[in-house]
């Protein structure tokens, strides 16, 4: 049953109550147990999480991790598995945000905040999403020309409809577009798991991989990688999403229930974004198995990668699982950022329009950029654009993440589900470090 938007939540610190939920046609809409094992209960909230996990292995996040391991081997997967762990962090956060003040990232910022802060707030947020959203089309559109020999101007164009999938799907109910995303994941999983093992990757170099090296901010374009594979890990707009997401819950509205939801939701977030390690890693491996044990040393563009496959690994059927799962996740992630620029749009400007439109014009905004930057740049440059995307995405991060760890970390807001101080001191030294390596960067491009 829908809780009610107003009971419980926590107003002591807000300027105002909160008077419409995000997403509101699907908020409370999913039934949780209210008894039985703790697996029982879990499978009630098993579903946002993999959700957010999608963006985390996005069609951007391929060509970052296709160029770090075919030029540097296997020496980004600690970047991987430290982004990872940062956005562990920051998800949790959300879902204590979410689940605890009852209000997503957006709409916290919206209230916090005057004009003067909380609109620019919401344009790195476009920003943000817009970058995205180049990187799932032109994802998306390489892999329609992969398998169907479609055109990527015509490709980008078919991409741009996929808001309707997700007004087909959410028809039907929330756990619909789950259940979609979770067989794409599926399928992702299967193909990679079988070129995996084509490749015979050396195991120890790839645990040697997870070790940190100072060689990645001695070097420059091994640093941009690094921050090309941060941002396209904890990605802005996932924190504004998941604090969306985990309200589609009907976890009820006294502090035991809520404790217990930020509990179980942050255990659906971990396992999937584990998950997601396991495939970002996967890329990278296949790429430095492959490409940069032949000498390849510069595969960024996803069609390059797709061609190479086939003679490296001796098997015809190697890129089509290639192409398969890169559209996989070209669906899957056009269909986050759908939400994701939904629950931006009506968190900042609190839009009063009818859910489809409303849904119709945030997908339009941000995906326009996209597929007018993509046809203009053409094929030749479209593994560049995905990198340079998601190093968007990374110089967008602190002004997601400080945001989130200001308000987790403030009682008069949070109450009772305030974060605690480790995890606030854990949260700040996440942002310490995002701010300081961006800054870095931006040095570093000064210097020439």
């Amino acid at each position: 049953m829908a809780r009610s938007p107003d009971a419980g939540a926590a107003t002591r610190g807000w300027r105002r109550e909160r008077t419409v939920p995000s997403l509101a046609d699907v908020y409370g809409s999913v039934r949780t147990a209210k008894g039985g094992s703790l697996w029982r209960k879990l499978l009630a909230f098993l579903g946002p999480g993999y959700l957010v996990a999608v963006g985390y292995m996005d069609p951007g996040n391929w060509a970052t991790s296709l160029a770090g391991g075919s030029k540097f081997g296997y020496s980004l997967l600690t970047v991987a598995l430290l982004s990872n762990i940062m956005a562990i962090v920051l998800q949790s956060l959300c879902t204590r945000l979410g689940v605890g003040a009852g209000r997503d990232l957006a709409q916290a910022c919206r209230d916090s905040f005057p004009r003067w802060v909380s609109w620019p707030l919401w344009l790195s947020a476009e920003v943000a999403i817009t970058a995205t959203d180049l990187a799932e089309v032109i994802g998306t559109a390489i892999g329609l020309n992969l398998l169907f020999h479609i055109p990527l101007e015509i490709g980008v164009i078919i991409t741009a409809a996929d808001v309707f999938l997700v007004l087909a799907l959410q028809a039907f109910g929330f756990r619909w577009i789950e259940a979609f995303v979770v067989a794409m994941l599926a399928v992702i999983a299967a193909c990679f798991a079988v070129q995996i093992a084509l490749a015979d990757p050396d195991w120890g170099g790839v645990l040697r991989g997870f070790a940190p090296t100072s060689e990645i901010l001695a070097n420059r374009e091994m640093l941009y990688l690094a921050l090309g594979i941060l941002g396209a890990t904890v990605m802005p707009h996932n924190l504004y999403l998941h604090s969306g997401l985990v309200q589609t819950r009907g976890y009820g509205e006294t502090v035991q229930e809520k404790r217990e939801a930020i509990k179980l939701a942050t255990i659906d977030s971990t396992i999937a974004l584990c998950f997601a390690l396991i495939i970002n890693a996967s890329i990278l491996i296949l790429a430095a198995a492959t490409f940069h044990n032949s000498g390849q040393t510069d595969v960024a563009e996803l069609e390059q990668a797709h061609s190479f496959l086939q003679p490296l690994l001796g098997s015809a059927v190697a890129p089509t699982l290639f192409a398969i799962a890169l559209l996989c996740c070209g669906l899957n992630s056009t269909i986050t950022a759908t939400l994701a620029g939904q629950i931006v749009m009506e968190g900042f400007l609190d839009l009063r329009i009818s859910p489809w439109l409303r849904r119709l014009t945030t997908r339009m905004i941000a995906i326009l950029p996209a597929v007018v930057v993509t046809i203009w740049a053409g094929e030749k440059a479209t593994g560049q654009l995905l990198i340079l995307s998601q190093v968007v995405l990374s110089l967008q991060l602190p002004f997601a993440v400080v945001p989130l760890v200001m308000f987790t970390a403030s009682r008069s807001k949070m109450g009772q589900f305030v974060a605690p101080r480790w995890l606030t001191a854990f949260a700040a030294v996440i942002a310490a470090v995002i701010i300081a390596l961006n800054a870095k960067l931006v040095f570093d491009f000064v210097a020439g």
